[in-house]
C-alpha cells in the first residue's frame, strides 16, 4: 500500500510504501476510494492538535470498500462501501459516552490524528464507527460529507431553527451546509474573506441571499451564525451580527485567539458555543437527510501522491469547495 505520512509537524508529508496490515478483531480492512482534505489536516501538519500521534497518516473524510472483515464483525461484508469519519473509537463506558456524548469521550481516538487515516490506498477501521453512505452519491462527491458535512450538520443543529443563518468562511463545510439550510427553509448569508469575489460568487451560485465581506455587517440581523473559518477575530463580528437571543457557533477544531470585546454585543441573551467532534448518531441523521435531499459537493481531485499539493492549495485558498485525494487521479496542473 502507498501512504502519505506526517513524521514531524511543520514538515511535508512523506510518501512511502508499506505492507498491508490484516484486519484485527472488530476491524475492517479497506481499499480507499476517495479521501477529502480537511482544514483539520492543516492544523495537524501545523502542530495545533495536541492529541496527535506521530508518525501518522492523515485523512478522515474517507470513502472505501471492504476488502477484509475482522473476527466478530457481522454488520459489514466484503465489497460494501463505507464511510470513515473523524471519530474512530470511543470507550463506551465513561460518563460522556453513557450520556450519548461519545464526541466528548476523554479516551476517544480520531481518524488521521491518533489513528492512521485515508491519505493512503488502504487502511484499517473499527467496524462500529464506519458509516453507510447513500447510493445516490459517488465516491468523490461523498468524501467531503464525512467531515465537512457531518461537522456542519452538528453545528447547524446547535444553531437552532434560525430563519436567517450566517456562515463565516465559505469553504468545504459551508458550501454543503448552505444547501442543507436552504432545504430546511432557511435563508443563508455568506461571509467571505475581504476582496474574495470568487468565494462570494460561489456562495450566491449555491443560493445564498447575500454574500459579502466578513468584516462588514449583514443587511439585517441574523438569527444565528456558524463560524467555520479558524479566525478568532470573527467571533465579536458574528455576535454583533446576530439579534438578541441569537446564537453563534464556533465549528472548527482550532481557532486563533478571540480578541476582547464589549459585553454589549454578548448581552441580550446571545449565546456563544463550540462544536467538538461528532457522534455516530450525527452520521445516521445527516446521511438520512442527505438521502432525501440531494447535496452537490464541489470538488477538486488530486492523486493521493499529491497530498502535499492539495494541502498547499487549501492553505492558500485556491480550492473552491473541497479537495479530494484519489488512489489514481490525473495530476493537477
Amino acid at each position: 500500500m502507498r501512504a502519505c505520512v506526517l513524521d514531524r509537524v511543520g514538515e511535508p508529508l512523506r510518501l512511502l510504501e508499506r505492507p498491508p496490515r490484516a484486519a484485527g478483531p472488530g476491524q475492517l480492512r479497506l481499499a480507499v476510494q476517495a479521501c477529502a482534505v480537511c482544514r483539520t489536516d492543516l492544523h495537524l501538519v501545523d502542530g495545533e492538535l495536541p492529541a496527535a500521534r506521530l508518525p501518522v497518516i492523515p485523512g478522515h473524510e474517507i470513502v472505501a470498500r471492504v476488502i477484509e472483515v475482522g473476527q466478530g464483525v457481522s454488520n459489514w461484508r466484503l465489497g460494501d462501501r463505507v464511510g470513515v469519519p473523524w471519530l474512530g473509537w470511543a470507550c463506551g463506558e465513561c460518563a460522556a459516552c453513557r450520556r450519548g456524548a461519545e464526541n466528548l469521550c476523554p479516551a476517544a481516538r480520531f481518524t488521521g490524528c491518533n489513528l492512521d487515516g485515508g491519505f493512503a490506498t488502504e487502511m484499517l477501521a473499527d467496524a462500529r464507527f464506519a458509516v453507510a453512505i447513500p447510493d445516490r452519491y459517488g465516491d468523490t462527491e461523498a468524501a467531503p460529507l464525512l467531515c465537512a458535512g457531518l461537522i456542519g450538520w452538528r453545528a447547524l443543529q446547535a444553531a437552532g431553527p434560525a430563519p436567517r443563518l450566517g456562515l463565516y468562511g465559505f469553504g468545504a463545510a459551508a458550501h454543503i451546509i448552505a444547501q442543507v439550510a436552504q432545504a430546511r427553509g432557511q435563508e443563508v448569508y455568506a461571509f467571505v474573506r475581504p476582496g474574495d469575489a470568487a468565494a462570494a460568487g460561489f456562495a450566491r451560485s449555491l443560493g445564498a441571499v447575500w454574500a459579502g465581506d466578513s468584516t462588514q455587517p449583514p443587511p439585517q440581523p441574523l438569527d444565528a451564525a456558524i463560524i467555520f473559518a479558524p479566525v478568532g477575530a470573527l467571533v465579536p463580528l458574528a455576535l454583533a451580527a446576530v439579534r438578541p437571543g441569537g446564537t453563534v457557533v464556533c465549528a472548527g477544531i482550532h481557532m486563533s485567539d478571540i480578541p476582547g470585546f464589549p459585553y454589549e454585543i454578548l448581552w441580550g441573551e446571545r449565546m456563544l458555543r463550540s462544536i467538538a467532534n461528532l457522534t455516530r448518531h450525527d452520521a445516521v441523521d445527516f446521511f438520512a437527510f442527505a438521502a432525501r435531499h440531494p447535496i452537490r459537493t464541489s470538488t477538486v481531485c488530486y492523486p493521493v501522491d499529491a497530498a502535499n499539493t492539495a494541502l498547499a492549495d487549501l492553505r492558500a485558498g485556491r480550492v473552491s469547495g473541497a479537495a479530494v485525494l484519489l488512489p489514481q487521479a490525473p495530476a493537477v496542473t
